[in-house]
């Protein structure tokens, strides 16, 4: 079994839809080891989005995930890195394919609704960086 982290964006949290991003997460064979739902504070966005400390939208960045709260998941099943990134569907929601999050959710490339780690070692820190062991429900 692998792990992701799955969060949805303020954006998410706003519209209203994260009950119907959560249900096409447990349709897909996803299985839930933990969701909360949080507030960022800029010092953790920061933390968090680090490795996209010297890119030209980074601010940009730490704005927008602090403006409202998100959702944060751990999400689990085989190969949960890259089918969960498939349902996410592609970052800009304009060249995302029919049927994915993004392309029924997302405004933009900056307000794209969800994130999703991009490789199991990452999906390693960005798990810990939300939730501690204990909070993780195996068999749940």
């Amino acid at each position: 079994m692998e792990r992701t982290c799955a969060i949805l964006k303020p954006d998410g949290v706003k519209k209203r839809v994260m009950g119907q991003i959560i249900e096409r997460i447990e349709r897909d064979g996803f299985r839930i080891l933990a969701m909360k739902m949080i507030r960022l504070t800029p010092a953790e966005a920061r933390a968090f989005y680090h490795v996209h400390r010297d890119k030209s939208f980074f601010a940009d960045l730490i704005d927008f995930m602090t403006e409202g709260p998100c959702v944060v998941a751990v999400l689990e099943k085989p190969n949960a890195v890259l089918d969960y990134r498939a349902l996410m569907g592609a970052t800009d929601p304009a060249n995302a394919a029919p049927g994915t999050v993004r392309n029924e959710y997302a405004e933009n490339v900056s307000r794209n609704i969800v994130h999703g780690s991009d490789s199991p070692e990452n999906a390693q820190r960005e798990i810990a960086f939300f939730f501690s062991e204990s909070e993780l429900l195996s068999g749940a």
